[in-house]
């Protein structure tokens, strides 16, 4: 008997666990279910303000006569632009996870890892411990320069858009002659584009041999400057335009406060009003601005140990197919850092920290990129400010321009205006013209957006995706520096435009000891 119910109570108390247990597994299911389902609730209802502002008013019947004038008419953007809001970084999300927080830890793990062999085979070859840091020193010389450019820039594009603009809307309802005087105004601030902010900047690199750290930054600035102009006049134009003849002194143009915060808030759609935070966390701020160091030094290590030894010795052999495999593939770790650590730095780091100092409210500079099945998602979701830009002020725009009649052209215009600009960076930058990014743009890149198209679902199209993007990386890594040392290794004194043109890598031989001063550079 005692036996039958000391048996009875352990069944009880197991019944009991059970049901315990079973209430603990619900209860986190039912935790994880509601996560899960307020996720996909914030994200629809995000597309679906996004496209409210896209939504067309229902069609009305015109005449022909009123239809063509309506077509000529400019578009108002502020009415189906992008629509603002209030929300975090996508990172900012994960991080509070300690999952993914842990491969954030890997990362530093690495990089402590890549600090510490650098000590070690820098003391095995030198019998001491060396700190310099001269590849970072070499980079960014001549800051000085660097800085009175970017002033000068700023400064003109401050004054020179905005008296414009302001001058051509003060009178543009009064004049006599609005198209002259419109054509008048708008010949003079397409001279500053180019001129301005074109040319003179790009001379003030070349002439003064800047190495490539300060050349991308006065560069990456100058594309930068002129999109926010561009947006600036597109988006006040037709407020000006549309405006009725008889209101024209109660129209609110734009202050010179709004497009000051305009030229430093970290979008490049221009509004008078972003959404705003309540306060500022300078702790924040300091985080992003602390990560964004560790990030450079990750680069620098990241070249240092694994593509100046290789490179440095690959440059001084012929052209060979079955070296630029093996150099290919040696260039995917590398290239793959360096692809994580220019995003992590500058789309989620330094736009972060200026908009938590400017308590710019709209965080999304990117979105979940990483969880991409096809190439067109990718463009759209990797850098959001960019592909807001591309998508207003060149996709629509044609669309616009042609009557919605040629969608497959504009997709190109796209991808030939963001190659062209890529590639313009790069030459400037390092000083040669190789365009292999142009080319994995317009020719890979094309094919991969229609092959790994939007119906494209399932883990082995992200697969895909990765290896396609790891090889690309491999590529760019593996061939721009190949181009770099032959450059340094087979220097022309008097090149002609065919030799500027020519990839010298394919051409420059020198055995090591010729090369062997060029340094760690």
């Amino acid at each position: 008997m005692a036996n039958t119910g000391f048996r009875g109570k352990m069944e009880v108390e197991q019944i009991i666990s059970r049901k315990l247990h079973l209430k603990r597994a619900a209860e986190h299911l039912k935790s994880n279910l509601m996560k899960q389902l307020d996720s996909h609730v914030n994200d629809f209802m995000d597309c679906l303000i996004e496209e409210s502002g896209c939504l067309e008013p229902a069609p009305v019947l015109l005449s022909d006569k009123e239809s063509r004038k309506l077509s000529k008419q400019s578009r108002t953007p502020a009415s189906q632009g992008k629509v603002f809001m209030t929300r975090r970084s996508l990172l900012d999300e994960l991080f509070e996870v300690n999952h993914i927080r842990t491969i954030y830890h890997m990362f530093i793990a690495l990089l402590i890892l890549f600090i510490f062999s650098t000590l070690v085979v820098d003391f095995i070859d030198e019998g001491r411990l060396v700190l310099d840091f001269d590849l970072l020193v070499f980079a960014f010389g001549q800051l000085p320069l660097v800085v009175c450019t970017w002033l000068c820039m700023f400064v003109s594009v401050l004054v020179v858009p905005y008296s414009l603009f302001h001058l051509w809307a003060s009178r543009y309802q009064t004049c006599s002659h609005p198209a002259l005087w419109s054509g008048l105004l708008g010949s003079g601030f397409m001279l500053y584009q180019g001129l301005g902010l074109g040319f003179l900047p790009t001379s003030v690199v070349l002439r003064n041999g800047l190495p490539p750290a300060s050349r991308f930054i006065i560069i990456m600035e100058q594309v930068r400057l002129m999109m926010k102009v561009h947006s600036f006049i597109r988006e006040n134009v037709p407020r000006v335009l549309s405006a009725p003849k008889d209101k024209t002194n109660s129209l609110v143009l734009p202050q010179l406060t709004q497009y000051l915060y305009f030229l430093f808030a970290p979008t490049l759609i221009y509004r008078d009003h972003y959404p705003r935070n309540p306060f500022i966390r300078w702790s924040y701020v300091a985080t992003k601005f602390s990560q964004v160091l560790g990030c450079l030094f990750y680069a620098y290590y990241v070249f240092v140990r694994l593509c100046i030894p290789q490179f440095r010795s690959i440059s001084m052999q012929l052209f060979d197919l079955r070296a630029m495999v093996l150099c290919v593939f040696n260039s995917i770790l590398p290239g793959v850092l360096v692809l994580f650590l220019a995003f992590f730095a500058f789309l989620h780091c330094w736009l972060n920290a200026f908009a938590e100092m400017l308590r710019f409210g709209d965080r999304k500079f990117y979105k979940d990129w990483w969880n991409s099945t096809s190439f067109a998602n990718y463009y759209r979701t990797w850098n959001v400010v960019v592909h807001d830009w591309l998508y207003y002020y060149v996709y629509r725009d044609f669309l616009w321009v042609t009557e919605k009649r040629f969608r497959t052209g504009a997709m190109l215009f796209v991808f030939t205006v963001s190659a062209v600009v890529h590639e313009y960076i790069l030459a400037i930058c390092f000083g040669f013209f190789y365009p292999v990014l142009f080319c994995l743009f317009m020719c890979f890149g094309m094919m991969f957006n229609f092959i790994l198209h939007d119906r494209r679902k399932g883990p082995i199209w992200n697969i895909i995706m990765w290896t396609s993007l790891f090889l690309g990386q491999g590529v760019i890594i593996c061939l721009y520096s190949q181009e770099w040392y032959a450059q340094r290794y087979c220097p022309i004194q008097e090149p002609s435009f065919l030799d500027l043109l020519r990839p010298r890598s394919w051409t420059c031989h020198l055995t090591k000891p010729h090369a062997e001063h060029s340094g760690r550079s």
